[in-house]
């Protein structure tokens, strides 16, 4: 095995940890676009040739960006670039699960996209997106159905720059998942979200879409999603009926 050799100071922090420095600039390709969503990245072989490291740096990076949801190997076939458009990551961010059966059972939602509009951001919108208050956003609501049932309302703001040229009708035309669209489309990958949880009862328009009265709680789950290296990507504010379906998520 050949031993590791030091980076350039221009490419990464001198103090990182080799396979951190790896991890860094195999993300600076993903950034770039060099590897799309769905598609191999090379093999560890041929990334500690590129990087002039051993392949032992080149695996733990990798390892890294494996755990983080960022690449998926598959046996005998190397490492991909994963995608929202895959079957398993489709529900990675959406912790909403029927109380009979599952996700995969019940089958994808009914959306109806009720509004996509071109906004002046307002304070907290910019704050969240790291953006300047009155910078252009897009916000974008939509109704989530299963078996009929209006379950989720959503509404979320997109920056303007990335996201030029989406519109209601664009959204209504795509068939799959719309991160997914996201990727495809605008060349922006959402890798990581956060969020707040906390339960409250609707305004009259929210009662209506979702077709519950004023009185059912609600839970309110606001999520800051991310591209690479942390960039705020998008700001989404939902409404989850809980009658039917409950919020599940897997701690450790």
């Amino acid at each position: 095995m050949n031993a590791p050799t030091v980076l350039e100071d221009s490419a990464t922090p001198s103090f990182s940890p080799l396979y951190q420095q790896i991890k860094t600039l195999i993300l600076q390709s993903l950034q770039a676009g060099e590897w799309k969503p769905g598609e191999p990245i090379p093999s560890e072989m041929d990334l500690a040739v590129r990087f002039r490291v051993s392949q032992g740096t080149v695996r733990k990076a990798i390892d890294e960006l494996s755990a983080e949801n960022l690449v998926v190997r598959r046996q005998g076939k190397g490492t991909f670039v994963a995608t929202h458009a895959e079957q398993h990551v489709q529900y990675r961010f959406l912790k909403l699960v029927p109380d009979v059966g599952t996700p995969s059972t019940e089958g994808p939602a009914e959306r109806t996209i009720v509004d996509c509009r071109r906004q002046r951001a307002s304070a907290d919108v910019a704050r969240a997106l790291g953006l300047r208050t009155g910078d252009a956003v897009l916000q974008v609501r939509r109704v989530l159905a299963y078996g009929g049932v209006p379950t989720i309302l959503e509404d979320l703001w997109l920056p303007g720059a990335p996201f030029k040229g989406l519109t209601a009708e664009r959204l209504r035309a795509w068939p799959g998942p719309m991160y997914a669209m996201f990727e495809t489309e605008f060349g922006v990958r959402m890798v990581r979200a956060e969020e707040k949880i906390r339960a409250v009862l609707p305004d009259a328009e929210q009662a209506a879409l979702l077709d519950v009265p004023l009185q059912m709680p609600l839970l309110s789950v606001e999520r800051l999603a991310h591209t690479y290296h942390d960039t705020p990507m998008e700001l989404r504010r939902g409404l989850y009926r809980t009658d039917t379906h409950h919020y599940r998520n897997q701690l450790g």
